[in-house]
Formats: C-alpha cells, sequence, structure tokens
C-alpha cells in the first residue's frame, strides 16, 4: 500500500494523492500510486493561487514530456492551493501588449502544450475544487474527464478582460457541451457551480473529497460514464445553423455592449459562426482573433481596471476587528448598508424613528439575500444577523456606528448629540454624508477624533466603492480599522480627504447638472442620455438624475455652487418646483422620465435628434477637469485611484480606463484647448484647472 496524503488546505482537507518526494520542478509535484495513476499536483511557487505564466506552462511542458516516457496507467491533474483549481492566466503577461504578431507567437507556444495534455495516450482526470476560470477551465477542458467538489465553481471571464478564451477553450467547450450555452457563459462572464456544470455536460461526476481517490480509479480505468455530446451539439455546431444562431448572439451582445466600444463578444461570435464545424481551423483562427484582440486599447484598457481593482484591494489593510455595525437610519443607503454588513457575515443593529422604514429595508434586505445567497440557510443566518432595533441600544454595544439619514447639517449633528455619550471606547462614529465636509460635521462632538466617513454608493450591492473620508483631527489607528472593515466587507477604499463632494460628488454634478442646462437650451431629454450612452457611460446624466433622487441632486448642487460657484452649472429654477411638486424620479414614479418596475420609460425619444461630438465634450471633460482639481488639492492619492473610484463608484465608461486615463489617451493639450473652447462659448464652468500644468 503507497503512503497518501490529505493534506489540509484551510478548511479543506484534500485528497492530494501519495506524498510527493523532493521536487524536481519548481511548480508542479509529480508522484504515482499503488494503482500506476501519476498524480500531477499544480502548486505555482511563491502564489497564494494557481495562474498560468509563460514560465509556469514551459514547465508544465516538460513535465508532460516526462510523462509521455512514462507511460503511467492514468495522469490526475490536481491542485495543491486551497483557493482552487487555477485562476486563469497571470493577468500581468497581458500589459502593455502592442504587438499581435508577437502575441500570437506566444499564445501559439502556450497551445502547443495544451494541445499536447489533450493528445495523451493515457486516460487523463482533472479533479477541480474552488474556482476554475479561463485558462484554468481550458486546461481541464484538454482532459479526458472532469471531476468536481461539491464547491468548484466554473467560468470564462476573459469578456471582462476585453478578450475571448485563448486556450483552445473556444473550441474545446463547444464541442463538448450544448453550443447555445457555451457560447452564452463565454459571453457573459458568469460562472456556474458543480451541479449545474455536471447538467451542462461540462464536469463527468461531482464527488466529495472522502471519494476522490474512488473516482479517479473509475475514471482511469474506464467505469466513469464520461458525458459526451450529444446529437444536438452537432447539429447546432452545423454551419447553416450557427449562422442564424450567431446573428441571434450579436443582437443580445449589442444590448449589452456597442461593438465599437466591446470587440472581443462579436470576435467570439465570428468565430464560431466561421469555424464552429471545424476544429483544427477554429483552434488556429482562436489564435489570431485572441492576439487582435489583445492589442485594442478597449483590452489594454480592461486589463488596466483589472489592476487597478487589485491597487485598491491592497489599500484597505486588515485587522478592523468589527464585529458590530449599528445602522442610524433604515432609508434605502443606511437599510442596504445595514443588508450588506449582515451578508458579509456581521452583526448588524439598524435604528430609525419609525418602524416602517426598518420594515421596508429587511424585506428589501430578503430580496438581496434570495438574489445573492445559494442556501436557504445561509439566507435565513443573514436575516438573523440583521436586527430592527427601535430603541437604538445597538449602540452602546457597536464596534461601528454608521450615521445614514438625510443631508441635513443640522439633523446629523442631533443625531451624533444622542448617541456620542452611549458609545463605547474605541468605537467608530462614521457618517455616510455624500457630500459634506466632516469639518462641518463634527463641530458639535467631544471626541471630533472618532469621526470619519464611509460613503457607500447606490445602489450597495452592485457598486464597489467606498469612499473613507478623513479630516486633520480624526484618530488615524480608527482610521486604518475603517479602511480594513472596508475591504473585510468586499468594497473597494478610497481614502479621500474632507472636502465638498469628497471626489466622486464633485466630479459627477456638472455631469448632471450640465445635462440640466441642455434641457434649458430644448435639447431633448433621449438625446442628452444618448450622447452620454454614445461615450460609453452605462447611464445618462438625465436617467441617473432620476436614479439619484432630485431632492439630492439638488441639494448637493446648491451645496457644491455654494462653495464653488461659477466652476459648476447654475440650477434650473424649474428644478426646484419639480422638487417641490415631490417630482423626485425613480422613487416617486416620476422625475424627467416616468419609471415603471424600477426602469425608465423611454418609449418616445424625439425622433431624428442626434448626439453631436460637443455634447459629450460638455457632459464628459468636466469630470476629467474636476478629477485633475482633486489631484492637484490633494484630496485624493494618485491618478490611478481616482480613475478606480470612477470606475467603480460611478460605472463611468471601463474600456475607456478612468476619466484621467481618457484625458491622457486623448491627448492632455488636446483637453484643455477643448475646454478653453468651451469656455469662452458656454461660460467659467468649463476653464481649465490649473492641474492640466502638471498632470501627467
Amino acid at each position: 500500500m503507497d503512503s497518501r496524503i490529505m493534506d489540509v488546505l484551510g478548511d479543506r482537507a484534500c485528497e492530494l494523492g501519495p506524498t510527493p518526494e523532493a521536487g524536481v520542478y519548481r511548480n508542479f509535484k509529480l508522484t504515482r500510486d499503488a494503482d500506476g495513476i501519476a498524480w500531477l499536483l499544480f502548486d505555482r511557487a511563491g502564489t497564494s493561487a494557481n495562474t498560468l505564466s509563460a514560465e509556469v506552462l514551459e514547465e508544465f511542458d516538460t513535465v508532460l514530456t516526462a510523462l509521455e516516457g512514462q507511460r503511467p496507467a492514468g495522469l490526475v491533474i490536481r491542485s495543491a492551493k486551497p483557493s482552487g483549481f487555477i485562476a486563469g492566466a497571470d493577468v500581468n503577461a497581458f500589459r502593455g501588449a502592442t504587438d499581435a504578431a508577437a502575441v500570437e507567437s506566444e499564445i501559439g507556444r502556450a497551445h502547443a502544450v495544451i494541445d499536447r495534455l489533450d493528445a495523451l495516450k493515457i486516460p487523463t482526470v482533472a479533479v477541480i475544487h474552488g474556482f476554475c476560470l479561463g485558462g484554468g477551465l481550458e486546461v481541464a477542458l484538454a482532459c479526458q474527464s472532469r471531476i468536481a467538489i461539491e464547491d468548484a465553481r466554473f467560468g470564462f471571464p476573459e469578456v471582462m478582460l476585453g478578450l475571448h478564451p485563448g486556450l483552445g477553450g473556444t473550441v474545446r467547450f463547444t464541442q463538448l457541451v450544448n453550443p447555445m450555452q457555451a457560447m452564452t457563459l463565454m459571453l457573459t462572464s458568469k460562472t456556474i457551480d458543480a451541479r449545474k456544470a455536471k447538467a451542462l455536460g461540462l464536469v463527468d461526476a461531482v464527488t466529495q473529497e472522502r471519494h476522490v481517490r474512488n473516482a479517479v480509479r473509475d475514471a482511469v480505468f474506464g467505469r466513469l460514464k464520461r458525458a459526451r455530446p450529444g446529437l444536438l451539439n452537432k447539429l447546432l455546431n452545423f454551419s447553416p445553423v450557427r449562422g442564424i444562431l450567431a446573428s441571434r448572439m450579436v443582437v443580445e451582445a449589442g444590448k449589452a455592449a456597442p461593438r465599437e466600444h466591446y470587440p472581443a463578444p462579436y470576435a467570439l461570435i465570428a468565430l464560431w459562426e466561421k469555424h464552429g464545424g471545424d476544429r483544427a481551423a477554429m483552434l488556429a483562427a482562436e489564435k489570431t482573433s485572441f492576439a487582435r484582440l489583445m492589442v485594442t486599447p478597449t483590452a489594454q484598457n480592461l486589463i488596466r481596471v483589472f489592476f487597478l481593482r487589485e491597487q485598491m484591494k491592497k489599500l484597505a489593510g486588515s485587522g478592523h476587528a468589527i464585529k458590530h455595525v449599528h445602522v442610524i437610519g433604515a432609508g434605502a443607503m443606511g437599510g442596504d448598508i445595514a443588508a450588506w454588513c449582515a451578508n458579509q457575515g456581521l452583526r448588524v443593529t439598524l435604528a430609525d424613528m419609525k418602524p416602517e422604514p426598518i420594515a421596508g429595508a429587511v424585506k428589501r434586505a430578503a430580496d438581496l439575500f434570495g438574489k445573492i445567497i445559494r442556501k436557504r440557510t445561509d439566507v435565513r443566518d443573514a436575516l438573523d444577523r440583521l436586527i430592527p432595533d427601535m430603541d437604538g441600544e445597538g449602540v452602546r454595544s457597536a464596534d461601528l456606528i454608521i450615521e445614514a439619514v438625510s443631508e441635513k447639517l443640522e439633523l446629523k449633528q442631533k443625531v451624533y448629540a444622542g448617541i456620542e455619550p452611549r458609545m463605547k471606547p474605541g468605537a467608530i462614529l462614521a457618517t455616510n454624508t455624500s457630500s459634506i465636509p466632516l469639518e462641518d460635521l463634527r463641530t458639535t462632538l467631544t471626541k471630533p477624533e472618532r469621526l470619519l466617513g464611509l460613503h457607500f454608493f447606490n445602489p450597495v450591492s452592485r457598486l464597489q466603492l467606498v469612499e473613507v473620508v478623513s479630516h486633520d483631527r480624526v484618530d488615524p489607528a480608527l482610521l486604518t480599522r475603517a479602511l480594513a472593515f472596508v475591504g473585510a466587507i468586499d468594497r473597494l477604499p478610497l481614502p479621500v480627504r474632507s472636502s465638498p463632494g469628497f471626489l466622486v460628488n464633485r466630479a459627477l454634478t456638472p455631469y448632471m447638472l450640465e445635462a440640466m442646462v441642455m434641457l434649458d437650451e430644448k435639447i431633448d431629454k433621449t438625446t442628452i442620455d444618448a450622447a452620454a450612452e454614445q461615450f460609453g457611460m452605462p447611464m445618462g446624466p438625465i436617467e441617473l438624475a432620476d436614479q439619484v433622487g432630485l431632492d439630492i441632486c439638488l441639494a448637493v448642487g446648491d451645496m457644491l455652487r455654494s462653495k464653488f460657484g461659477d466652476l459648476l452649472p447654475p440650477t434650473p429654477a424649474w428644478l426646484r418646483e419639480k422638487v417641490a411638486k415631490g417630482e423626485l424620479g425613480r422613487k416617486t414614479g416620476k422625475g424627467f422620465y416616468v419609471w415603471k418596475d424600477g426602469k425608465a420609460d423611454k418609449t418616445s425619444p424625439r425622433e431624428g435628434a442626434q448626439p453631436t461630438a460637443e455634447m459629450i465634450d460638455r457632459l464628459i471633460l468636466p469630470m476629467s477637469n474636476v478629477c485633475v482639481a482633486c489631484l492637484r488639492e490633494g484630496i485624493v492619492g494618485s491618478a490611478d485611484v481616482v480613475d478606480g473610484a470612477m470606475i467603480f463608484g460611478t460605472g463611468y465608461a471601463p474600456f475607456r480606463g478612468g476619466p484621467l486615463n481618457y484625458a491622457r489617451e486623448r491627448g492632455k493639450e488636446n483637453v484643455v484647448v477643448k475646454l478653453h473652447d468651451l469656455s469662452e462659448k458656454f461660460g467659467p464652468r468649463f476653464v481649465p484647472d490649473a492641474g492640466w500644468e502638471n498632470f501627467t
């Protein structure tokens, strides 16, 4: 009997086959069990997750050479990392690529390794736990059998980077499973669990760790029934049928991502439509298509966004020690912040003056948990952690108090007066204010050093950014804990210095107010929104104002205009009248648009009104201008985090790489000249900020 190893990885005991001897390889361990089955453990050196790089693939090729000579009874490929199988390609290798021919040559070498695995004359089995994504899934697809542990997750996230699978995945996936379902997964970047993967035919078995050894034997010795493509798969991959289905896919892709902004989905559809019936031709064409996409501005900017997210995650640090959060104000923001914290495993007490908002917040939380949590017992546990607290007694034991009441200075200060004497030592008092400087809020506090800002964005469950706002008297240790807390609840922290509007609202307000000025100029609202969407914004400024709430837009606009004067567009009188009448946008069912079931009714756009380049510049360039001003004033630390904040907090066109990256790519001189031209035509709100002089 051979010696066996059940490695404990984090909370996981993994069946990793026989105990490996001292390693010959840097990133792999190769051993053989008593049945003659080789176990290849992928354990990339110096990393917490397995990723594929040129160096790793080169060593993998060396391993395959050894296996071809040894001819074991079978081969098991397994990860030795607790995080999962393989998280995809090493994205670092993609940065800065400009030569499509060089990319194609490199991807060709990688293809050769995966093709070699595919061609092995022995049974090959991938045993998959945790995440199996992108290039990792392409390795698994090159094996003859796939066994998933119950917690495995599968997906192709490449479209999010402006790419499509590039190691043969477009071919092997569409041939193995129903190509309509395969294409949908690749086009949407969605992940699926092990049960769904089994139902699709992507994996042959789903098992538990204690049964892995037997499942491997069954796979190697032919006792495991393998998923095989059916007649329907062949029919759907047949040329005339592909043409019809591809046309439908193009229409669907167009609803989510315009071709000129996001070419990858269309390249993937074209690849399958043209070559889906010819394995060799599709493998060759995949390399060329992948290389062409890699050097596009869209792909390079989306890869940059990937690294911006990683950079902002690191700002969080660790060690927040917050277990109990008390939220004051159960409205849209407060209730949703409370729900998100409960979803992330924290005990949350939720206080309000009236029971109705709390009841509404709990109902919204139940709806959210039902969508994002898979197990019913976990939904119940999350709801149990969200505790209604009409008396506000949670203040006494909370590690963090988040105030989320209306944007009124006097009201916030009244709340602070009531809770400050009851807070325990070391507790943090955080405000969710979107625009009021903390220097104004702290004036009535006896311990102003414990006040800081945690500004979440709506909807809390979708927008990842939280502005962590400091002032000159804040306790640095509490600020560090607050940054770590944001990271711990799976959000991205942006450290900002207290200033009117901080970064995001200060940059976004001119976008919405300029749209109001355009309405005054009798430009149709749908044309204005179309101008922004044509640039790549997820939502036009008129629809966004309705979404935010016209009362909030008015309050923030008034506050910022009181600080910055003519650097902001004037607020039209009719906007005040609209707010006075209660036409506040989505939350009241009517603002600029009529809202039905949470969506703006845009069924009657004006005929023939087309957005112009000037309209787009009027909406977009002030955002870049404000971002440069915030950099110059030291409100934010770097251009990179500014771009990250605008993308993750507002949805600013990701393929543009952020407002400062857009200015850089367009050309600083061009942007400054255009702002000068606009200021002469429309007024001083377009005057270029002095910070452009030092911007690089």
